[in-house]
């Protein structure tokens, strides 16, 4: 791996070393070996930003823990269809990575993935009468068969202790889905890379990319090597924008239409983390409940059994807040800097529009460490106020775009950005994120390589065997594709 590109030309460049572009980074060089390919990523490592584990919760979002994926009606009804997609996509980035394991371009799938059941447990007659809505809306779905349904105390004590032990009298519900995963998106995101570098990628750390022009097939691609100074520029043919926060600067700089009108809103964030093992070894689960009025989705809490670095702790949060950076290791700037023409009528209207949350934000700054430890206890509540850390997540830039109705709109997901002729992308926006990056990153292969993409179809259906099927539609094959993806990866099958 390079420090300093000396590469003046490629065919594709990718901003940053995070899970997304390493996720295209790995389609590409699968699709078109022959294609040249230069990563620059501003840290000294691969995967240090939103995809490091201490900066996620880890949860491989397959819809089966998160309320926020299938909110209420009115009438009181529950749409699983977002759900599902969200389900079916996660599918898809399972079996990538299965097959990247099995043909030897990721070692051991141990590092990354493991099996944690994912639970919601809700507290009350209303949350409850809302949670059985839900499973009885998304049961009957093949991708959400598995899923239990339970308000007996004893059963929820005996799949997550922790939960029900000095809790008191009152209605409590949960579900469970055993074949639930964590991920550690920093360790895959670095088995990517490992395998893009050893496959002639050239990957520059510690690298800024200072700014974006467009030239002649292509754009100029201006570099700063960061602990020396020295500065470069590289012609390519296709710029992917994958930075995480820091994507929005970059898609402004560029000038494309595409980008005009957007903006972000950086949401901050805290865990408390508990390496006790003797407390970690007594929760198996991934326990998602619901957010409180006013809280943006990512902030829902939940306590989490994690695996970094083949260790297994507990996490638990998050507890939002508030920064003007768009990076954890970014500049107090970001926010002020975004602020262009087009974008000020759509960010002035969301100010308007979401008091609540502003009101959200400024009581959890607010939180003193007793506050997080109470609100701990609403999930474990015989949890010690030692222990427990309290760590910074990673920097969540929430996508705020024009609205016709409103002047603006801030839209909690992930939203692909084009120019007209294919020759740039971005991925702008958050949650559900790395869990879903590889249905992501097809489509944006889709839109800027529409001539090539119909060709790569075949090979994509090899990768990935439930390529263009919608899997719930399909029982059979989808327990098959689980099966074999689960034993590839190292899981615990589903129990159909």
């Amino acid at each position: 791996m390079t420090f300093i590109s000396t590469t003046r030309s490629a065919d594709v460049v990718l901003v940053g070393g995070g899970i997304m572009s390493a996720t295209l980074g790995a389609f590409l060089k699968k699709l078109e070996p022959s294609w040249s390919i230069v990563l620059f990523e501003r840290l000294d490592e691969a995967g240090l930003e939103s995809s490091d584990p201490w900066n996620n919760a880890g949860t491989g979002h397959a819809a089966y823990c998160e309320l926020n994926y299938t909110p209420q009606a009115k009438d009181g009804s529950v749409n699983p269809a977002k759900a599902l997609g969200i389900n079916e996509g996660f599918q898809l980035s399972r079996q990538f990575w299965a097959h990247l394991v099995g043909d030897g371009s990721i070692s051991d799938p141990s590092g990354f993935i493991h099996n944690v059941p994912h639970m919601s447990f809700v507290i009350g007659d209303a949350h409850a009468d809302f949670l059985r809505t839900r499973y009885e809306a998304l049961h009957p779905n093949p991708l959400f068969s598995t899923m239990e349904y339970s308000e007996d105390p004893a059963q929820i004590a005996a799949w997550a202790p922790l939960v029900m032990e000095g809790r008191g009298a009152g209605r409590v519900a949960a579900t469970r889905v055993a074949e639930g995963t964590d991920v550690d998106f920093g360790q895959l995101t670095r088995e990517l890379v490992g395998y893009l570098a050893g496959n002639g990628v050239e990957v520059n750390y510690d690298t800024d990319v200072s700014g974006l022009e467009r030239a002649r097939g292509g754009w100029n691609v201006s570099t700063r090597h960061k602990s020396s100074g020295e500065r470069g520029s590289i012609h390519a043919k296709f710029v992917f924008v994958g930075a995480g926060g820091g994507a929005l600067h970059l898609l402004q700089d560029s000038g494309i239409a595409e980008s005009k009108g957007y903006g972000g809103f950086p949401v901050s964030g805290q865990f408390l983390r508990s390496t006790d093992e003797l407390v970690a070894l007594r929760h198996n689960a991934k326990v998602y409940g619901q957010a409180s009025v006013g809280a943006p989705p990512m902030s829902v809490p939940h306590l989490d059994t994690r695996y970094v670095n083949g260790k297994r702790s507990l996490l638990f949060g998050p507890y939002a807040g508030f920064s003007t950076n768009f990076l954890k290791n970014g500049s107090l700037w970001d926010l002020p800097l975004s602020i262009r023409p087009g974008n000020i009528i759509p960010m002035l209207a969301v100010a308007k529009d979401n008091m609540d949350l502003t009101a959200y934000l400024v009581k959890e700054v607010a939180k003193g460490h007793e506050k997080k430890i109470e609100a701990l206890r609403e999930y474990y509540p015989d949890a010690s106020g030692g222990g427990w850390e309290l760590i910074t997540a990673g920097q969540r830039v929430q996508i705020i775009k024009k609205d016709q109705a409103k002047g603006g709109v801030l839209q909690f997901g992930t939203e692909v950005i084009t120019s007209r002729d294919g020759s740039i992308g971005a991925l702008l926006g958050a949650s559900p994120g790395a869990s879903t990056a590889v249905p992501i990153m097809l489509e944006l292969m889709q839109r800027a390589f529409p001539k090539n993409f119909k060709g790569w179809e075949p090979k994509l259906s090899e990768m990935m065997p439930g390529y263009g099927i919608k899997l719930n539609d399909h029982p059979d094959l989808a327990a098959e594709i689980a099966a074999n993806t689960s034993a590839v990866l190292g899981l615990a099958a589903a129990a159909h």
